[in-house]
Protein backbone atom coordinates (compact mmCIF):
# COMPACT_ATOMS: atom_id res chain seq x y z
CA UNK A 1 0.00 0.00 0.00
CA UNK A 2 1.60 3.07 -0.74
CA UNK A 3 2.32 6.03 1.89
CA UNK A 4 0.66 8.78 0.25
CA UNK A 5 -2.63 9.50 -1.90
CA UNK A 6 -2.50 11.83 -4.24
CA UNK A 7 -5.64 13.24 -5.53
CA UNK A 8 -6.06 15.11 -8.50
CA UNK A 9 -9.39 16.57 -10.25
CA UNK A 10 -9.01 16.94 -14.37
CA UNK A 11 -11.54 18.73 -16.41
CA UNK A 12 -9.66 19.97 -20.36
CA UNK A 13 -6.60 20.57 -18.74
CA UNK A 14 -4.38 18.94 -21.81
CA UNK A 15 -2.51 22.32 -21.73
CA UNK A 16 -1.17 21.54 -18.28
CA UNK A 17 -2.27 17.83 -17.17
CA UNK A 18 1.29 17.11 -18.66
CA UNK A 19 3.57 18.91 -16.11
CA UNK A 20 1.12 18.57 -13.47
CA UNK A 21 1.04 15.25 -13.34
CA UNK A 22 4.96 14.86 -13.59
CA UNK A 23 5.45 17.38 -10.56
CA UNK A 24 4.16 14.19 -8.90
CA UNK A 25 5.83 11.47 -10.87
CA UNK A 26 9.15 13.18 -10.29
CA UNK A 27 8.99 13.23 -6.10
CA UNK A 28 11.74 12.49 -4.11
CA UNK A 29 9.20 10.24 -2.41
CA UNK A 30 8.29 7.84 -4.75
CA UNK A 31 5.90 5.74 -2.28
CA UNK A 32 2.96 7.57 -3.50
CA UNK A 33 -0.36 7.28 -6.03
CA UNK A 34 -1.87 9.38 -8.00
CA UNK A 35 -5.84 8.96 -8.39
CA UNK A 36 -6.93 11.35 -11.06
CA UNK A 37 -10.56 11.74 -12.11
CA UNK A 38 -11.49 12.49 -15.32
CA UNK A 39 -14.84 15.11 -15.10
CA UNK A 40 -15.77 14.11 -18.98
CA UNK A 41 -13.10 16.08 -20.37
CA UNK A 42 -13.55 16.62 -24.20
CA UNK A 43 -9.96 17.91 -24.87
CA UNK A 44 -8.20 14.58 -24.86
CA UNK A 45 -7.06 14.81 -21.13
CA UNK A 46 -8.33 11.39 -20.58
CA UNK A 47 -6.05 9.81 -23.67
CA UNK A 48 -2.93 11.75 -21.91
CA UNK A 49 -4.41 10.46 -18.15
CA UNK A 50 -4.45 6.67 -20.00
CA UNK A 51 -0.74 6.59 -21.68
CA UNK A 52 0.51 7.77 -18.11
CA UNK A 53 -0.85 4.73 -16.85
CA UNK A 54 0.56 2.78 -19.11
CA UNK A 55 4.23 4.39 -18.73
CA UNK A 56 3.82 4.47 -14.70
CA UNK A 57 1.27 1.89 -12.81
CA UNK A 58 1.16 4.27 -9.92
CA UNK A 59 -1.22 6.83 -11.85
CA UNK A 60 -4.50 5.70 -11.74
CA UNK A 61 -7.02 7.10 -13.66
CA UNK A 62 -10.63 7.32 -14.16
CA UNK A 63 -13.75 8.97 -15.97
CA UNK A 64 -16.30 10.60 -13.92
CA UNK A 65 -19.76 8.55 -14.81
CA UNK A 66 -21.16 11.94 -15.44
CA UNK A 67 -19.80 15.63 -14.60
CA UNK A 68 -20.28 16.69 -11.44
CA UNK A 69 -17.57 19.31 -10.66
CA UNK A 70 -14.03 19.41 -8.95
CA UNK A 71 -15.69 18.49 -5.67
CA UNK A 72 -17.04 15.50 -6.81
CA UNK A 73 -14.26 14.91 -8.84
CA UNK A 74 -11.65 14.75 -6.15
CA UNK A 75 -14.42 12.59 -3.70
CA UNK A 76 -14.61 10.11 -5.86
CA UNK A 77 -10.59 9.87 -5.88
CA UNK A 78 -10.43 10.16 -2.48
CA UNK A 79 -12.84 6.99 -1.96
CA UNK A 80 -10.54 5.15 -3.97
CA UNK A 81 -7.60 6.60 -1.83
CA UNK A 82 -5.15 3.60 -0.10
CA UNK A 83 -2.76 6.19 1.79
CA UNK A 84 -1.88 6.87 5.14
CA UNK A 85 -2.04 10.74 3.83
CA UNK A 86 -4.47 12.15 1.28
CA UNK A 87 -3.51 15.10 -0.33
CA UNK A 88 -4.35 17.23 -3.31
CA UNK A 89 -3.12 18.82 -6.42
CA UNK A 90 -4.88 20.73 -9.31
CA UNK A 91 -4.22 19.92 -12.90
CA UNK A 92 -2.44 23.38 -13.78
CA UNK A 93 -0.40 23.24 -10.34
CA UNK A 94 2.49 21.67 -9.52
CA UNK A 95 4.68 20.22 -6.78
CA UNK A 96 8.53 20.64 -6.21
CA UNK A 97 10.86 17.92 -6.04
CA UNK A 98 11.05 17.30 -2.28
CA UNK A 99 7.49 18.47 -1.84
CA UNK A 100 5.84 14.89 -0.33
CA UNK A 101 9.08 14.28 1.35
CA UNK A 102 9.43 17.30 3.68
CA UNK A 103 5.58 17.76 3.92
CA UNK A 104 5.20 13.96 5.55
CA UNK A 105 8.45 14.09 7.67
CA UNK A 106 6.81 17.86 9.01
CA UNK A 107 3.60 15.71 9.48
CA UNK A 108 5.27 12.60 11.40
CA UNK A 109 7.78 14.73 13.28
CA UNK A 110 4.79 17.32 15.04
CA UNK A 111 1.81 14.36 14.67
CA UNK A 112 0.19 16.98 12.61
CA UNK A 113 -3.07 15.21 11.22
CA UNK A 114 -3.80 18.01 8.88
CA UNK A 115 -0.46 20.23 6.99
CA UNK A 116 -0.01 22.49 4.53
CA UNK A 117 3.12 24.30 2.92
CA UNK A 118 4.11 28.22 1.53
CA UNK A 119 3.95 27.85 -1.93
CA UNK A 120 4.85 29.90 -4.92
CA UNK A 121 2.55 31.51 -7.57
CA UNK A 122 3.68 31.75 -11.35
CA UNK A 123 2.36 33.11 -14.13
CA UNK A 124 -0.77 31.54 -16.29
CA UNK A 125 1.64 31.09 -19.23
CA UNK A 126 4.31 29.40 -17.87
CA UNK A 127 5.20 26.36 -19.64
CA UNK A 128 8.07 24.45 -18.00
CA UNK A 129 8.45 21.56 -15.60
CA UNK A 130 8.51 21.86 -12.05
CA UNK A 131 12.18 20.53 -12.15
CA UNK A 132 12.89 23.80 -14.54
CA UNK A 133 10.90 26.17 -12.06
CA UNK A 134 12.76 29.16 -10.73
CA UNK A 135 12.10 30.61 -7.15
CA UNK A 136 10.43 34.06 -7.30
CA UNK A 137 9.86 36.54 -4.80
CA UNK A 138 5.91 35.92 -5.64
CA UNK A 139 5.28 33.61 -2.02
CA UNK A 140 2.32 32.60 0.11
CA UNK A 141 3.34 32.04 3.13
CA UNK A 142 2.32 29.28 5.41
CA UNK A 143 1.24 29.94 8.67
CA UNK A 144 3.16 27.92 11.54
CA UNK A 145 -0.65 27.23 13.29
CA UNK A 146 -4.45 27.56 12.39
CA UNK A 147 -7.24 27.03 14.50
CA UNK A 148 -10.62 26.81 13.39
CA UNK A 149 -11.68 30.43 14.57
CA UNK A 150 -8.47 31.91 12.41
CA UNK A 151 -9.74 29.86 9.53
CA UNK A 152 -13.36 30.99 9.56
CA UNK A 153 -11.73 34.67 8.75
CA UNK A 154 -8.84 33.77 5.81
CA UNK A 155 -8.85 29.99 4.17
CA UNK A 156 -4.89 29.63 4.83
CA UNK A 157 -4.93 26.48 3.37
CA UNK A 158 -3.40 26.62 0.04
CA UNK A 159 -5.46 23.53 -1.44
CA UNK A 160 -2.56 22.31 -3.82
CA UNK A 161 -0.38 21.51 -0.69
CA UNK A 162 -2.99 20.44 1.74
CA UNK A 163 -2.48 16.96 3.43
CA UNK A 164 -4.09 14.91 5.63
CA UNK A 165 -4.02 11.83 7.91
CA UNK A 166 -6.34 9.36 7.31
CA UNK A 167 -5.57 6.94 10.09
CA UNK A 168 -6.52 9.74 12.41
CA UNK A 169 -8.95 11.81 10.41
CA UNK A 170 -10.41 8.68 8.58
CA UNK A 171 -11.95 9.67 4.75
CA UNK A 172 -13.12 13.24 4.48
CA UNK A 173 -15.02 14.31 1.25
CA UNK A 174 -15.99 17.80 0.29
CA UNK A 175 -19.19 18.64 -0.30
CA UNK A 176 -20.05 19.13 -3.57
CA UNK A 177 -20.63 22.60 -4.13
CA UNK A 178 -19.29 24.63 -6.92
CA UNK A 179 -16.33 26.51 -5.58
CA UNK A 180 -14.32 26.23 -1.84
CA UNK A 181 -15.38 22.76 -1.64
CA UNK A 182 -11.54 22.37 -0.24
CA UNK A 183 -11.78 25.17 2.09
CA UNK A 184 -15.39 23.61 3.48
CA UNK A 185 -13.00 20.65 4.16
CA UNK A 186 -10.23 21.78 6.17
CA UNK A 187 -13.10 23.67 8.58
CA UNK A 188 -14.91 20.47 8.92
CA UNK A 189 -12.08 18.88 10.34
CA UNK A 190 -11.01 21.63 12.21
CA UNK A 191 -14.13 22.42 13.58
CA UNK A 192 -13.63 18.97 15.08
CA UNK A 193 -10.65 19.48 17.18
CA UNK A 194 -7.45 18.94 14.45
CA UNK A 195 -5.31 22.17 13.88
CA UNK A 196 -3.34 22.67 11.18
CA UNK A 197 0.26 23.20 10.86
CA UNK A 198 2.30 25.34 8.07
CA UNK A 199 5.48 24.16 7.06
CA UNK A 200 7.48 27.60 5.79
CA UNK A 201 9.20 26.46 2.54
CA UNK A 202 7.35 26.82 -0.59
CA UNK A 203 6.64 23.70 -1.80
CA UNK A 204 4.36 23.93 -4.63
CA UNK A 205 3.77 26.11 -7.35
CA UNK A 206 0.00 27.79 -7.81
CA UNK A 207 -0.65 28.69 -11.78
CA UNK A 208 -1.89 32.33 -11.33
CA UNK A 209 -5.16 32.90 -13.59
CA UNK A 210 -4.89 35.50 -15.71
CA UNK A 211 -7.40 38.84 -15.15
CA UNK A 212 -10.88 38.74 -15.39
CA UNK A 213 -11.73 35.44 -15.41
CA UNK A 214 -13.94 33.58 -13.12
CA UNK A 215 -10.67 32.52 -11.03
CA UNK A 216 -8.88 35.62 -10.33
CA UNK A 217 -12.42 37.81 -9.83
CA UNK A 218 -12.26 37.08 -5.65
CA UNK A 219 -15.77 38.87 -5.17
CA UNK A 220 -17.11 35.50 -7.38
CA UNK A 221 -16.32 33.82 -4.28
CA UNK A 222 -18.20 35.48 -1.85
CA UNK A 223 -21.64 33.78 -2.59
CA UNK A 224 -19.62 30.37 -2.09
CA UNK A 225 -17.97 31.56 1.02
CA UNK A 226 -20.86 32.69 2.48
CA UNK A 227 -22.96 29.01 1.57
CA UNK A 228 -19.84 27.89 3.44
CA UNK A 229 -20.66 30.36 6.75
CA UNK A 230 -24.22 29.52 6.98
CA UNK A 231 -24.90 26.04 5.48
CA UNK A 232 -21.98 24.14 6.15
CA UNK A 233 -20.61 25.55 9.19
CA UNK A 234 -23.93 26.94 10.41
CA UNK A 235 -23.37 30.46 11.29
CA UNK A 236 -25.10 33.30 12.20
CA UNK A 237 -26.07 36.28 9.94
CA UNK A 238 -23.32 38.35 11.95
CA UNK A 239 -20.88 36.46 12.64
CA UNK A 240 -20.64 35.20 8.99
CA UNK A 241 -21.07 38.73 7.62
CA UNK A 242 -17.74 39.29 9.83
CA UNK A 243 -15.83 35.95 8.51
CA UNK A 244 -17.13 36.90 4.44
CA UNK A 245 -15.57 40.51 5.39
CA UNK A 246 -12.24 39.29 6.74
CA UNK A 247 -12.02 36.27 3.97
CA UNK A 248 -12.80 38.99 0.92
CA UNK A 249 -9.88 41.62 2.79
CA UNK A 250 -7.37 38.83 2.73
CA UNK A 251 -8.57 37.16 -0.51
CA UNK A 252 -7.43 40.71 -2.50
CA UNK A 253 -4.32 41.19 -0.91
CA UNK A 254 -2.97 37.78 -1.81
CA UNK A 255 -4.14 38.45 -5.09
CA UNK A 256 -1.32 41.13 -5.54
CA UNK A 257 1.44 38.87 -5.19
Amino acid sequence: MPLLSVVMPVYNSAATLGAAVRSVLTQTHGDLELLVTDDQSSDGSMDLLMEFARQDKRVLPESAPEQGGAGRARNLAIERARGDYIAFLDSDDMWLPEKAERQIAFAEAGSAPLTFTSYFKMDADYDGESTDFVPNGRIVRAREHVDYRAMLVRDHIGALTAMYDRNVLGKRLMPEMRKRQDYALWLSIMRDGADARGLAQPLAVYRAHQAGSVSSNKLSLVPYNWEVYRQHEGLSVPRATRALTGAVWQSLRNSQI
